[in-house]
């Protein structure tokens, strides 16, 4: 058993002398501190978690935030994704590959360039005709994922209520001596 365990010991230090170090010298990572990426600065990625993304220059790589607004008006060479927030793209603004907003509002201005699809589920996209989409656009409105829900939920507090109902009955049905008004 002794053996076993020293055995497991050197193979876990081995693996932790052999790993090698994540680098981000680039990136822009935040989490509740906003992103502001001004007009003369590139970073490759930007992440922001409860926060907001504010780009003026240029980002290389991808634009991902969560609980957070994202405001465009400088370029994006792969994806803008933004989940429960609002995306705000300016004018002549080029997007490389994807814009996607899931369960926020997207305004997209004039001229703009998205070169793979563009994408806003449960929530509602104001885009001018002017709009270059390389891909597909789709809008899935709020109200298909709220309608069902809300359905969902009255039929659940009308079954809860008429058990309780019931029980109440039930239990007043048992009851000897009437209770008071």
């Amino acid at each position: 058993m002794a053996h076993r365990l020293a055995v497991l010991c050197l193979l876990a230090a081995a693996f932790a002398a052999c790993a090698i170090p994540a680098r981000a010298d680039r990136d822009a990572v935040q989490f509740g501190s906003n992103i502001n990426v001004a007009h003369d600065a590139t970073v490759h990625d930007a992440v922001c978690f409860f926060c907001n993304a504010n780009v003026d220059g240029k980002v290389e790589g991808d634009i991902v935030v969560l609980f957070g607004n994202i405001h465009l008006n400088g370029d994006a060479q792969h994806d803008v994704v933004s989940i429960f927030g609002t995306v705000t793209v300016g004018e002549n603004v080029s997007i490389g590959q994807d814009l996607v907003s899931v369960f926020g509002a997207m305004r997209v201005g004039e001229n703009v360039s998205v070169g793979k699809d563009m994408v806003a589920v449960f929530g509602s996209l104001r885009a001018p005709a002017s709009v270059s989409v390389g891909g597909d656009r789709v809008v899935q409105p709020g109200w298909v994922f709220g309608f069902p829900l809300l359905l969902t939920l009255l039929v659940f507090v009308l079954v809860v209520r008429e058990f309780r109902a019931s029980r109440r009955r039930q239990l007043l049905r048992n009851y000897q001596i009437p209770p008071h008004p």
